[in-house]
């Protein structure tokens, strides 16, 4: 029998990309006392990073785009920790950092790319606590990292 949360993918036509591998000197995931920290997943899609400042080079919703992109990357890491998303029992938090240009206040409205996704894939429970914070910088320029905790069942 085909997982719930596989078919809720394929309903949404959503291939997860393959989980990306560290770039430094830290673990992808950590699965502890039934919950899963996920390390922070950068801005990138099948072209590469996304970069760019929001405010400058990015409007909101190329944000909210490159933010969702965190999130596949983020459900990636996920499915190669358990095995299958059906082991999540709930999106607890998500952080989110938005590389943006002094004066510029729509991070939420740019990590709601990943939130959103959360609650397509996983419906009630993948509602969340967040934080959508701005970056002076990020890693290798790119425009969004998100990070996440999933409860385990």
């Amino acid at each position: 029998m085909a997982s719930k949360i596989a078919a809720r993918l394929e309903e949404l036509g959503i291939a997860l990309p393959a989980a990306p591998a560290p770039a430094a000197n830290y673990v992808p995931y950590v699965l502890s006392g039934g919950m899963l920290y996920v390390s922070g997943q950068i801005s990138q899609d099948e072209a590469g990073l996304i970069t760019g400042k929001l405010g400058a080079e990015l409007d909101t919703a190329e944000g909210a785009r490159a933010a969702r992109r965190c999130g596949l990357s983020l459900l990636a890491q996920a499915q190669a920790a358990l095995g299958d998303l059906d082991r999540v029992a709930r999106v607890v938090k998500l952080v989110g950092f938005v590389n943006s240009v002094p004066g510029y206040t729509d991070q939420p409205k740019v990590v709601n790319g990943c939130s959103d996704l959360m609650v397509e894939v996983f419906g009630d429970a993948g509602r969340h606590a967040r934080s959508a914070v701005s970056a002076g910088s990020l890693p290798l320029g790119v425009a969004v990292e998100i990070e996440a905790i999933f409860e385990v069942a």
